[in-house]
């Protein structure tokens, strides 16, 4: 789990631009002709043309992919009723997954109003302005009459996450779980424990499913939702039995399933006891469930069980459900989510898991090879295929119950559509993040005495990415660490010019020796350079006592990595190096070579570079096309850096003629696939979307990947260094703390490969 302090969540959402969204333009902006066309005069002529026709509403402005997360702060989280502003930064996270899951953009609104038809009144006024309506920590039961009107009201798709979230993920494990046990829906025995809107939703969706009302027991803070209360809202009504039981404990006496969304710690290993055989039992409270996992577990070893965390198999997570749902309902502009489209979205997850697992999916969650049981009943939020499986199922239901306005009719190009939308960036980083997890490595941080550095220790020790050594003065680094209240556990720190390491520098100057010296090395100058930071951290690597090596926030690059080529030395079978980033964009991830070691590579260099890249980029699962670009489109010109690159182009379409490779070719060619199949139907690059570009010097690669972090919005990951015979990386001068958690992350990946 991430250790994070109030002050780093408070930071985090302050940063350099308060919040977690932003508006960006869509279209060009920098000409007088561009503002008279997106403002006055052009503009009046969209206007006119939704005059005459709504419907162009979808077609000339940004409304078919806008959603509304609308809250009045009534219900947050497990914070409760804390206001409208209180609400506003989990409506802004809402906002960001409806983004990076399934690139729907959002507005978030908070209501200052606890009155229904006023907060109703609102939502229907603004409702021109979206393709979509999501309600959101709005508390119950006024939340179930909010959106009813709603439903009724609006011609656009309405849901209250907070009830049809948690409704559809969990009944699409309840599927599974009953098919593992062999339990047939209406037959089950249920019990519900709670009586929210979560739970009132799921329960109205179990039953659509085949679940029977009359095997169905409810129970609030009160006891069971039993006829004779008097106290029950209309709500409670109708989930009211007229069994013989009145508390928890009765009710789970020969129960098949028990769902939980109240509060932790209210089921019993008893109570589970009781149960009949093979049960399920789905305990959603959070962040503690209502009995622990562990706990649950030992108890029934016939038990299928289910949380709301993501530390224990089978997570119900409403980020499976919305962003898909959305995207499917906003597709087809449909006018409602209705019952056909949950129940479409129900059955689609509960396939998937069913599927064979990615291998980036077990890559991510740390496991050799998920599959459909007990321990996997419903995907994992991190499944690249979701948006490709639920958003097709969910807009097919649109279509086949009449209330979508625009029909798919061919879905293999829908299904494109969908996965170009977010690139693979999305994922990418996080999966990487997971695979070093898996299994983390000792990485030797040189710069140990500084703040930055052990921030960022900090961060990969508690996130489980890697086990920190942290070289500098012992006294000051324990300084540092209690000044900022650091937590670095038992992180050793070695004073690696301190007395008590003399016997290791001596060893170490030996090893160093042997290697240089036939290349002007003697004994007492490799002595010497072991007193070096670098040179000390690179050679706890090359003598195995460490497996990863991460220096460059306070030197020069070229000064930080000598130490790394002198000590572990570069792979013999290509004898070359090259400096890679990976550029997260929001057209997907694309990997820039060479950014950081050679100057002036001759042709040969260039191809050197192109084959450490190409190897590079497959270890990311993804298949390298790659563009050699120069300020020359295939031969126009024929001096300088452009006939250093037709000449790399040759030997590899000789040499490698299986690698997607071509150039030399400027970059707007290279990445505009239309304009390029236009001009150049030749290339072997074909209508491939480029993902990896070669440049032409270090120069314009250097300068490339800092212009597209500063100015065009793009992260920069790296430099990756390719080609060292072990995992050593060296980060840019006065990097960022998330800068050196990414590198280091890369690095634990690469020491994995090693």
């Amino acid at each position: 789990m991430a250790k994070f302090t109030k002050e780093d969540a408070l930071s985090y959402h302050e940063g350099t631009r308060p919040g977690k969204i932003e508006v960006i333009p869509t279209k060009p902006h920098s000409t007088q002709l561009d503002l008279s066309l997106a403002y006055s005069p052009g503009v009046a002529e969209p206007c006119l043309a939704i005059e005459k026709n709504p419907k162009d509403v979808y077609k000339y402005t940004a409304k078919g992919n806008l959603v509304a997360v609308i809250s009045n702060g009534t219900a947050v989280l497990g914070l409760g009723d804390i206001g409208p502003e209180a609400g506003k930064p989990v409506m802004e996270g809402k906002g960001l997954l409806f983004k990076i899951f399934a690139d729907i953009d959002v507005f978030d609104i908070e209501v200052d109003t606890k009155d229904v038809d006023e907060f109703v009144k609102i939502v229907k006024g603004i409702a021109p302005t979206f393709g979509g309506i999501n309600l959101e920590d709005i508390k119950a039961p006024e939340c179930f009459e909010i959106e009813d009107r709603l439903k009724k009201e609006l011609k656009i798709p309405v849901m209250h996450d907070d009830q049809h979230g948690t409704a559809i993920i969990s009944a699409a494990a309840l599927l599974n779980a009953t098919e593992i046990q062999n339990k047939k829906l209406s037959d089950i025995q249920l019990v519900v424990n709670g009586a929210g809107a979560s739970a009132v939703a799921c329960t109205r969706l179990y039953i659509s499913l085949g679940v029977k009302k009359e095997n169905i027991v409810m129970v609030d803070s009160k006891g069971v939702i039993h006829e004779s209360r008097s106290d029950l809202s209309a709500v409670k009504k109708e989930f009211a039995t007229r069994k013989n039981v009145h508390t928890l404990k009765e009710a789970l006496v020969g129960a098949d399933m028990f769902l939980g969304l109240s509060v932790a710690d209210v089921l019993a290993p008893g109570m589970i006891m009781s149960m009949a055989a093979r049960p399920i039992v789905f305990a959603m409270a959070n962040p503690n469930p209502e009995i622990d996992y562990d706990l649950a577990m030992e108890t029934r070893k016939d038990l299928i069980m289910a949380t709301g965390r993501s530390d224990h198999p089978n997570q119900v997570n409403n980020v499976l459900g919305f962003p898909f749902i959305f995207r499917g309902a906003l597709d087809v502009k449909a006018t409602a989510i209705n019952e056909a489209m949950k129940i479409a979205a129900v059955r689609a997850l509960a396939a998937l898991a069913k599927e064979d697992v990615p291998d980036m999916v077990n890559i991510a969650y740390g496991e050799m090879n998920m599959n459909f049981g007990r321990d996997y009943i419903i995907p994992k939020p991190l499944d690249p295929r979701l948006l490709t499986i639920v958003a097709p199922a969910v807009a097919k239901a649109a279509m086949d119950s009449g209330i979508a306005h625009a029909p798919i009719t061919d879905w293999e190009a829908y299904k494109l559509q969908l996965e170009e939308r977010l690139g693979r960036d999305n994922k990418l980083m996080r999966a990487l993040t997971d695979k070093a997890r898996r299994s983390p490595k000792r990485v030797v941080f040189a710069e140990g005495t500084n703040f930055k550095v052990l921030k960022a220790a900090e961060t990969v020790l508690h996130e489980g990415i890697a086990q920190p050594i942290l070289l500098g003065n012992t006294e000051y680094i324990e300084k540092l660490i209690q000044e900022n209240d650091l937590d670095l556990g038992n992180a050793p720190v070695i004073n690696w010019r301190g007395a008590e390491e003399r016997t290791r520098r001596e060893e170490y100057a030996k090893v160093l020796f042997q290697k240089r010296s036939r290349k002007g090395l003697t004994y007492s100058e490799a002595l010497d350079k072991m007193t070096d930071r670098n040179y000390f951290g690179a050679m706890m690597v090359e003598m195995g006592e460490a497996d990863a090596f991460i220096s460059g926030s306070t030197s020069k690059y070229s000064e930080a990595i000598r130490p790394g080529i002198q000590t572990v030395g570069i792979k013999p079978e290509i004898n070359h190096i090259a400096g890679m980033y990976l550029m997260m964009t929001n057209k997907g991830p694309i990997f820039f070579s060479d950014t950081t070691v050679n100057p002036r590579p001759d042709a040969q260099t260039l191809v050197d570079t192109t084959l450490l890249t190409a190897e590079a980029v497959r270890k990311f699962n993804i298949e390298p096309v790659i563009a050699m670009v120069s300020y020359s489109n295939f031969g126009s010109i024929r001096e300088g850096s452009p006939v250093r690159v037709q000449e790399a182009v040759k030997i590899l379409h000789r040499d490698h003629p299986d690698l997607i490779v071509d150039g030399d070719i400027q970059m707007n060619f290279a990445l505009n696939n239309e304009l390029r199949t236009k001009m150049f139907p030749f290339t072997k690059l074909e209508n491939r979307k480029v993902n990896t570009i070669i440049f032409p010097n270090l120069s314009s690669g250097n300068i490339a990947y800092k212009i597209m972090q500063e100015l065009g919005g793009a992260e920069a990951i790296g430099p990756i260094l390719l080609g060292m015979n072990k995992s050593i990386h060296i980060v840019p001068l006065e990097s960022s703390v998330r800068e050196l958690v990414n590198l280091v992350t890369i690095a634990v990946v690469d020491a994995q490969g090693q």
